[in-house]
C-alpha cells in the first residue's frame, strides 16, 4: 500500500508530509471531510507513514464476511444498545491495550454540518491521550500530519480555537461543504453528538 501510494502521489503531483506518532496511544484526527476522495489519500498517506490506527463502527455491521473485512481493516464493533456511553466504551479500549489509536473523522458526514462533533474530544481526555492532526489540503495537495499537537485541557472552548487556526486554512475538495470548527452541543439527556463521528480513514 505504502509503494502504490507513492506512485500515486507523484503521478497525481501530491505531497505527504509529517511523521509518525510516538506515543503508543492516541487520536488521530481526519479533517476536513467533504468527499470520498479524502478517504482514498489519507489511507494511501496513512501507508506511507506506516501509520496503524483503528475507527468504530456499528457493531450490526460486524457480521459475516463484512465483518472479517472491518476487523481486518482495524474496525471495531461500537454497542450503541449498552447502557455504557460511547465516550466510556472507547476510553475502555485504550485501559485494554498497551498500543492503541483511532482514526476520526470530527464532522462525521461528508455534507455541511453546523461543527464538529466531540466524542473524540473527550475520548482523549477523559483517557488523557494527545490529539494528532491528520489533515488533507487540496489547495496544495497535501495531505499526512500536521506537527502540531492538541493536548486536551478541560476548556474545550479554548481547545476548539486552536483546532480552528490549524484547520480554517485547509481547502476541502469541497469547499462549500465545509462547515465551522465550532464544538456541537451535547445532546437531550446529556449524550455526546459522536454517532457516525468515529471512521477509519
Amino acid at each position: 500500500m505504502a509503494f502504490v501510494g507513492r506512485v500515486v502521489f507523484r503521478l497525481l503531483g501530491w505531497t505527504c508530509t509529517g511523521e509518525p506518532p510516538s506515543p503508543r496511544k492516541f487520536v488521530i484526527l481526519a479533517a476536513p471531510h467533504t468527499s470520498n476522495w479524502d478517504g482514498f489519500f489519507l489511507i494511501l498517506a496513512a501507508a506511507m507513514l506506516k501509520l496503524e490506527f483503528s475507527f468504530f463502527g456499528k457493531h450490526t455491521l460486524f457480521h459475516g464476511p463484512l465483518g472479517w473485512f472491518l476487523r481486518h481493516m482495524g474496525g471495531l464493533p461500537l454497542d450503541r444498545s449498552r447502557n455504557q456511553s460511547f465516550v466510556s466504551q472507547a476510553v475502555s479500549w485504550f485501559d485494554a491495550h498497551e498500543t492503541f489509536a483511532i482514526g476520526v473523522a470530527p464532522e462525521g458526514t461528508r455534507k455541511i454540518t453546523s461543527g464538529w462533533r466531540t466524542g473524540f474530544y473527550y475520548i482523549a481526555l477523559q483517557a488523557k491521550l494527545p490529539i494528532f492532526m491528520g489533515y488533507i489540503d487540496y489547495a496544495t495537495k497535501k495531505c499526512g500530519i500536521l506537527p502540531d499537537i492538541l493536548i486536551p485541557t478541560g476548556d474545550i472552548d479554548k481547545d476548539f480555537e486552536s483546532l480552528r487556526r490549524l484547520y480554517a486554512p485547509l481547502t476541502a475538495k469541497h469547499p462549500d461543504r465545509k462547515g465551522p470548527i465550532v464544538p456541537l452541543p451535547r445532546t437531550k439527556g446529556g449524550a455526546l453528538q459522536t454517532e457516525g463521528a468515529l471512521v477509519g480513514t
